[in-house]
């Protein structure tokens, strides 16, 4: 396979001179090799791309300027280009973070497109204009206008989907973005930048330019952008909090979770395995509302940990690009790291290992961990309380419902969760009491419908859903005076 070299960044609608020589590689978490390359960003590349975006929200008939049917337009078209390039995209996602292929053509390959039409119609659908009769005897003119230029910064985890939770909503209301992907997945951002060019997207309307957290720090606290919106780990939302606050900038921010799967006793352990997996170990336990707590009851609790066992044993590890492949490698050697001193301190801790725990056999190269599993421990136990983004669960014993409900919420994150029974009705009704800002019955799954996000340590703000919009959007009020 050649290797996937960019030499320029996309600013300003056109491919442009980096302003320094130094280059981002990327690694194959598969084959430790080489596979592509991009120019290294610099501050003063943040600079060029933040005044591309300033000045096509600012000059006259800008972006924010057209009408929303206007903008639908271009957005097809858009929509369109991705589509074209959706099986390269999910390979090189594959490629370069470890993401199983088949679903990468799912998330990463399908889904942006999907949301690029789903906030374009809604914008276009919009009234331009809300009338309320006041009640002092005039009328308020309610109005939503984009919020400006937008810093987005995402993570290398499921990076086109993330990508477009953000770029999709903040086109549709009208606002210019400056994105910065993650330096382990930058290729796919490239060649979603060839999709925005050959769509025709104005010029500044969108900017795409990679770096580390220095870079992400730069674009976050430049003077230009209006509003932040950021996925990643909640050490790095709370820095990025601290400098929206102090210069009073809206920021969405989506962040950790360590979310708990509800099994009650009436669950359908057999017909719920394959969902099961959906919310344990997808992606390679890479995804942050991943359920990575599983709360089993005493009466069923053996099961519970022999199932979950028994999945684990049975997923086949491999090469991401090969269809058959359940669980590919995590994105890196220090992200491996991570994940086995976790493993570590669940043994040193007293959890019971029923499966898993080391590098699988015959896999010597590649950045590779096995699905584990831990019995035997409570919910104070370090692996039961700290994102460990990595294929480890916790089995973690309880006698009723209350204990299960007061074990879920006791926890500093609250991104996604789900609830596990025979009987929906009863499910939905534990659900509701879970502090959570989504959860799941039975499954897990992302709609764009509804709003998406975190409460306490999990971040703020909401995406997906009509909520999603609003985020890049303020309110403008008119007070006309009474008839007469």
């Amino acid at each position: 396979m050649s290797a996937i070299d960019y030499r320029k960044f996309y600013i300003d609608g056109a491919w442009q001179e980096p302003a320094s020589s130094a280059t981002v590689t990327v690694t194959s978490p598969t084959t430790e090799q080489p596979i592509g390359s991009v120019p290294a960003a610099t501050t003063e590349d943040i600079d060029r791309a933040v005044a591309a975006a300033r000045r096509a929200f600012d000059e006259p008939n800008g972006w924010g300027e057209w009408e929303p049917a206007q903008r639908h337009e271009v957005l097809g078209r858009f929509a369109a280009e991705l589509d074209a390039r959706a099986a390269e995209t999910a390979r090189r996602v594959s490629m370069q973070n470890g993401m199983p292929i088949w679903l990468a053509e799912n998330f990463e390959g399908g889904f942006p497109s999907v949301l690029i039409r789903y906030y374009s119609q809604m914008a276009a659908d919009a009234p331009a204009v809300e009338e309320r009769p006041g009640m002092l005897g005039g009328t308020a003119l309610v109005s939503r206008r984009p919020i400006g230029v937008v810093g987005a910064v995402v993570p290398w985890n499921v990076p086109q989907a993330i990508t477009f939770l953000k770029l999709a909503p903040a086109l549709a209301a009208g606002c210019t973005v400056v994105l910065k992907p993650a330096e382990e997945t930058v290729l796919d951002a490239f060649l979603m930048a060839e999709a925005a060019e050959a769509a025709g997207l104005p010029a500044g309307v969108l900017n795409v330019v990679p770096g580390g957290r220095d870079l992400g720090a730069h674009l976050v606290s430049h003077p230009q952008i209006d509003k932040v919106s950021f996925t990643g780990s909640t050490a790095a939302g709370r820095a990025i909090a601290e400098t929206c606050g102090r210069l009073l900038r809206p920021v969405t921010l989506e962040l950790g979770g360590k979310s708990a799967a509800i099994m009650l006793d009436d669950v359908d352990l057999a017909a719920s395995m394959e969902n099961l997996f959906g919310v344990t170990f997808l992606n390679n336990g890479q995804i942050c509302w991943l359920n990575t707590r599983v709360l089993a009851p005493r009466s069923r609790y053996s099961e519970i940990v022999d199932g979950l066992t028994d999945l684990a044993k049975s997923l086949t590890i491999g090469d991401p690009l090969d269809p058959e492949t359940k669980i590919g490698p995590l994105v890196s050697a220090r992200q491996r790291e991570r994940v086995e001193g976790y493993i570590a301190k669940g043994k040193a801790e007293g959890a019971r290992l029923t499966t898993g725990g080391g590098r699988p056999a015959g896999l010597d190269t590649g950045f590779f961990v096995e699905p584990t599993v831990f019995a035997d421990l409570d919910n104070d136990a370090t692996i039961s309380r700290e994102e460990i983004f990595g294929p480890v669960l916790s089995v973690i014993p309880f006698e009723d419902e209350a204990e299960a409900l007061a074990i879920a919420n006791d926890s500093e994150y609250g991104l996604g969760g789900s609830v596990w029974s025979s009987d929906i009705e009863r499910a939905a009704r534990v659900a509701a009491k879970v502090r959570s800002g989504t959860v799941g019955v039975n499954h897990y799954s992302n709609d764009p419908v509804a709003p998406f996000g975190g409460i306490k340590s999990s971040g703020m703000g909401r995406e997906l859903g009509p909520e999603g919009l609003h985020a890049f959007q303020h309110l403008h009020t008119v007070y006309l005076p009474p008839a007469g």
